[in-house]
């Protein structure tokens, strides 16, 4: 299966590295719309993107994607509510993996969010700390807004994103960032009652666990095309990072 990855950062080398270890995958290039290339200067036909890079390239993503049957692996966070749609009528036209993390762990901790948050809700109050290194952009992370949609899916709590000045905790789920040095990345979710205290964290040492779970999302992908070839189909859908680990 070939594959192709957009962004020539520390996370696109470190995707080529490991798609190069892996028996079935190729890596027919690293483009950096940056510097201006495109995916059609790719000679090698493509199966799956990853996308690792920014939302300013959904575009140019998505006409190739259109025009070639490619599936898309998308780990890109901070898109636009315009933007998220743009991915979901992509994902009618070819498969599309799109989630905020790719890790395991993250994906264990969002289920578990989702059992015990109505037991402890009425009782507890509820905090999202995340930290990452100085150079991401947007905050708070994808994977906070993620993990509160977890704990909040019905609304009833509002967001708020962090705290200056007076006021009185309302019902609310608070959300903080933290940015500085070299952080791969750490999130911890508080639940605060009456004289107890219970918290779940996760921490990512390294990069590799997140390209590990694109690189399974892009043989989910890969598979999925296999047997609609096979049968004559086209596939399409939009999967998330629960699907690829637990289907």
């Amino acid at each position: 299966m070939n594959i192709a990855i957009i962004g020539k950062g520390a996370m696109g080398k470190l995707l080529k590295e490991l798609i190069d270890k892996k028996d079935g995958l190729k890596c027919v290039g690293i483009i950096e719309p940056l510097g201006g290339e495109k995916l059609n200067d790719i000679k090698e036909s493509i199966h799956v993107i990853i996308d690792f890079s920014n939302p300013a390239n959904l575009n140019m993503i998505e006409e190739f994607a259109r025009e070639n049957g490619c599936g898309v692996v998308i780990a890109t966070t901070g898109f636009s509510e315009k933007q998220r749609q743009q991915i979901l009528e992509l994902s009618k036209k070819v498969p599309v993996v799109k989630a905020a993390n790719f890790s395991l762990g993250i994906t264990v901790m969002k289920k578990m969010l989702t059992q015990i948050t109505p037991i402890l809700k009425d009782n507890f109050d509820m905090e999202i700390i995340e930290k990452h290194h100085n150079k991401k952009l947007d905050s708070p992370s994808g994977t906070a807004k993620m993990l509160a949609e977890a704990m909040n899916p019905k609304g009833e709590f509002d967001q708020v994103y962090g705290r200056k000045g007076d006021g009185k905790r309302g019902k609310e789920i608070g959300i903080h960032a933290v940015r500085g040095g070299t952080i791969a990345g750490e999130h911890t979710v508080i639940f605060a009652g009456e004289d107890e205290l219970f918290e779940i964290k996760h921490t990512a040492a390294s990069k590799k666990i997140f390209a590990l779970g694109a690189i399974k999302a892009a043989e989910f992908i890969g598979e999925r095309l296999a047997t609609g070839a096979n049968n004559g189909e086209i596939s399409v859908g939009m999967y998330d990072i629960e699907e690829v680990l637990f289907l």
